[in-house]
């Protein structure tokens, strides 16, 4: 039971972090009917800003977050406006291949600035262990899965009590008829861009500080996993995303303490194909017209 219990921690940790990222993906989707291939990319640069801003500047835990956060949700605007905005009445497969394009661009430009080395985060917070019950748990394991479900608390706020998040909504339900109504359609579209890249950016610092590697293309797989995470919650709900993104990380860290580390993918996988197979729409999805 002791062994269950810190394998559930884990999860709760791993999760936690793909949930940051998977709300992104699902609130893109949610406002646009698109998927922003470019997030995991954009997790990417939000880990790179916090090393800078923790290395160069010496900032600690809080402040290292927030910068990475301000500067990655200024990098999804611009991404929006260049990129998307031209692009919002084209056929779905332009967006597609911008988006992928658009990731594509961020991954080399890091890599030609920056080169190939991995980097690892200096120590932002003390190393402290608790242990409740014969399970180990440390102060990062707690800060980690406190500050997600902060930060999802605050956004489902944002979208449920805010008239920014009615418009959000309204958006969502019918793109062509609110802007009549007087709602202003590009400010809410950009608002959606910085609040997820900057969720985004908040999953690469956790990430970062939790499992030390920091190289330009760590946002790809994680970025898939994360949106995995949202179409097996169900792209388009919040709600749904976070609950795909903990059990994708039930499932992986489960996988991880029963079978070999070679067979994670696979049986995760393999996993969310099962589901989707039975509920197309993912756990919390609908079909829509």
């Amino acid at each position: 039971m002791t062994y269950i219990l810190q394998q559930l921690v884990n999860a709760v940790q791993l999760g936690s972090i793909y949930a940051l990222i998977a709300l992104g993906y699902s609130m893109v989707y949610g406002v646009l009917s698109m998927v922003n291939f470019a997030h995991g990319d954009i997790f990417m640069v939000g880990a790179f800003v916090a090393f800078f801003a923790a290395t160069l500047s010496k900032l600690p835990f809080l402040p290292t977050l927030l910068v990475s956060m301000l500067g990655t949700a200024v990098l999804g605007v611009t991404i929006e406006r260049t990129a998307y905005r031209p692009l919002r009445n084209a056929p779905k497969l332009s967006v597609v291949i911008t988006a992928w394009g658009v990731g594509l661009f961020i991954e080399n430009i890091i890599l030609a600035l920056l080169g190939p080395w991995r980097r690892s985060l200096p120590p932002l917070l003390p190393e402290r262990i608790y242990e409740v019950y014969g399970v180990r748990i440390s102060l990062l394991q707690l800060i980690i899965i406190g500050v997600s479900l902060g930060l999802m608390v605050i956004l489902d706020f944002i979208v449920g009590r805010t008239k920014e998040g009615m418009a959000m909504r309204a958006i969502s339900f019918d793109r062509f008829t609110v802007p009549l109504m007087g709602v202003p359609e590009n400010r809410i579209i950009s608002l959606t861009f910085a609040i997820g890249s900057a969720l985004a950016a908040a999953g690469g610092t956790l990430f970062s500080i939790a499992y030390p590697l920091i190289e330009p293309m760590m946002g790809m797989m994680v970025g898939w996993k994360a949106f995995i995470a949202a179409v097996m919650g169900g792209i388009g709900s919040i709600r749904g995303a976070v609950a795909g993104a903990f059990l994708l990380g039930l499932v992986e860290i489960g996988t991880g303490a029963i079978f070999p580390s070679r067979l994670r993918d696979l049986i995760s996988f393999a996993v969310v194909w099962i589901i989707l197979m039975v509920k197309p729409t993912g756990l919390f999805g609908v079909s829509r017209r």
